[in-house]
């Protein structure tokens, strides 16, 4: 994968640096199908939701027809990363085809997380895909760009995690961030990374 020459690595999600990663995404290759993906990966805590949403918002607002997805949708405390069969079955498979995708999230109303509804995925023209994972070895050769969004102070990470989702998941993104680091470690997702973004700290987290 080959970022656009008009990205600047270095710059932050914002202004002059949203502009770059917005011209970087319009200039992807479409490589699921007809559809250009976008992938944005990076530690819990680092605002990966946040950036994807404004990357969503500035191209919408030029026309392109986006769609976003989080791999939170699908992951647990117990199973954060094993998630990615259904994922390939339910939306990229779908979407390469040219079809609509259908996943079918996790429902936390109980005291275990279960199968919940489904979501509709429409076939788009940009498909931001985000979350701890998500820009696995298994999607690369279909991804046309792929980002990498971290905080590096690894306990700021966690209380700006626990500040958004309160006390009581404390003790999980311990574990979590434990999990995180195996698997980045494993994929060398950071190091695959078209562009690295910095996190924010003037800017609330959204998502992990």
């Amino acid at each position: 994968m080959r970022a656009s020459p008009a990205a600047d690595p270095a710059a932050p999600p914002g202004s002059a640096g949203l502009a770059a990663l917005v011209r970087s995404a319009r200039g992807a290759p479409a490589r699921l199908g007809d559809v250009r993906l976008m992938v944005v990966d990076g530690p819990s805590g680092s605002g990966k939701t946040r950036l994807a949403a404004a990357l969503a918002a500035a191209l919408r607002a030029g026309g392109e027809k986006v769609s976003t997805l989080s791999t939170d949708l699908l992951a647990t405390w117990r199973e954060p990363f094993s998630f990615w069969s259904q994922l390939e079955e339910q939306v990229l498979g779908p979407l390469a085809r040219g079809e609509q995708g259908r996943l079918q999230v996790v429902d936390w109303t109980g005291p275990e997380p279960r199968p919940g509804g489904w979501r509709r995925v429409p076939v788009p023209d940009l498909l931001i895909l985000e979350g701890v994972s998500a820009g696995r070895r298994a999607v690369r050769d279909r991804a046309g760009l792929l980002v990498w969004v971290e905080l590096p102070d690894r306990a700021l990470r966690l209380e700006r995690a626990v500040g958004r989702d309160g006390e009581h998941t404390r003790s999980s993104f311990r574990a979590w961030q434990d999990a995180e680091d195996v698997h980045f470690a494993a994929e060398g997702t950071r190091a695959a990374a078209d562009l690295h973004v910095p996190a924010r700290l003037d800017r609330p987290v959204i998502g992990p």
